[in-house]
Order: structure tokens, then sequence, then C-alpha cells
């Protein structure tokens, strides 16, 4: 298996966790606790991004959310009271790559273009309509709008769509205590 090495920040209750059980799953009460009042706004796209990843076949059963990781170190949030940064080796196909500009569009309720004449083509709809994606997303006046954003979500896993830059956060669906390699506090 080809192992690569990836970074994630947690909780410090989370080593904890990962000292009794062996493991640690994101569940949707950390989610809550740690977004506040913006829970219900992210917990809609990550509920889609669990029903549409890749790899959802391969969701080991109790597993709720993904948990996010880094490829590279300095990409992770720097450690804050109460956090650590774990660092992990793991096998190479246990990791999901994320674009990370597609995954912005996607937390802002956002149409992810196939390419420029599409990004046109669905400005002008909103233009022609006077709304956003959001407006359009989070209303029930525009159904075929928000259909058509919703679906354009599918190209947060191709490739070939490109949106910004190719810049990469990983998922993975569980953090296993023999993976880490070093905590940083």
């Amino acid at each position: 298996m080809n192992q690569i090495t990836v970074w994630t920040k947690q909780h410090e209750k989370v080593l904890d966790e990962l000292e009794q059980t062996g493991r640690y799953r994101a569940k949707k009460e950390y989610i809550i606790k740690d977004l506040e009042e913006h829970a219900n706004l992210v917990l809609e796209t990550y509920d889609w991004l669990v029903k549409h990843s890749p790899d959802a076949a391969n969701k080991p059963e109790g597993v709720t959310y993904p948990v996010w990781v880094s490829f590279q170190q300095e990409a992770t949030m720097l450690p804050s009271p109460g956090t650590v940064i774990l660092q992990l080796s793991v096998d190479s196909h246990m990791v999901t790559p994320v674009n990370i500009a597609k995954w912005g569009a996607i937390l802002n309720y956002s149409y992810i273009p196939l390419d420029q004449q599409d990004a046109h083509r669905h400005q002008q709809l909103l233009e022609d309509y006077g709304v956003s994606d959001p407006q359009a997303y989070m209303t029930q006046f525009y159904p075929q709008i928000k259909r058509e954003i919703i679906g354009s979500w599918d190209r947060l896993f191709d490739p070939e769509v490109r949106l910004g830059n190719d810049l990469e956060y990983g998922l993975l669906w569980e953090v296993q205590k023999e993976w880490i390699v070093n905590v940083m506090r």
C-alpha cells in the first residue's frame, strides 16, 4: 500500500477518544458544537457530501461525517487553545481528495460550472431572475435553479471540471490511533 502523510486539526478531546477507543469518528454533535449558529447551514452540505462521496460505499458502519485532512502541513489550520494537530500516516486509497474552491462553492450554495460557457449561461439565468445562487437555494421560489445548483455539485469529484485552483483537502471516514505519527500542540 502507498502510505501518505496528512494532517488534521482536532479538539484535544479527540486524543482522549483515540486513547480510549482506538479511533475517532466525526459526529453531528461535534460539528454543531464547533460551528454553533452556523451548524445547520453547513450540515446540509455535509449531508450532501456524505451521500455523494465517491467512496460512500466504503463508509464504515456507524460513521456519520468525514474527518477533514490537509495534504500539506502548512495548509492545516494553526493550532489554537484546546486543539491539536495530528500528523497521520494512512494508505492513500483511504483519502478522498476534495478541491477546496469547489467545496467552497458548495458551502456558499453556489453553482459549479462545467466550463466558462456554462458559467456565463448560469450567470445570465440568475440575472434574468434577479437572484443570486444563495437566494435561489435558500428560498422556495426558484426550485428549478436550486435543482441546477445541487446537480452541479456532482462536479466536486470530477477532476476535469476546474474552478479556481487545484488545491485540495482530503476526507477520511475515521482516524485510527495507530495512524498517528506526531501530535502538535
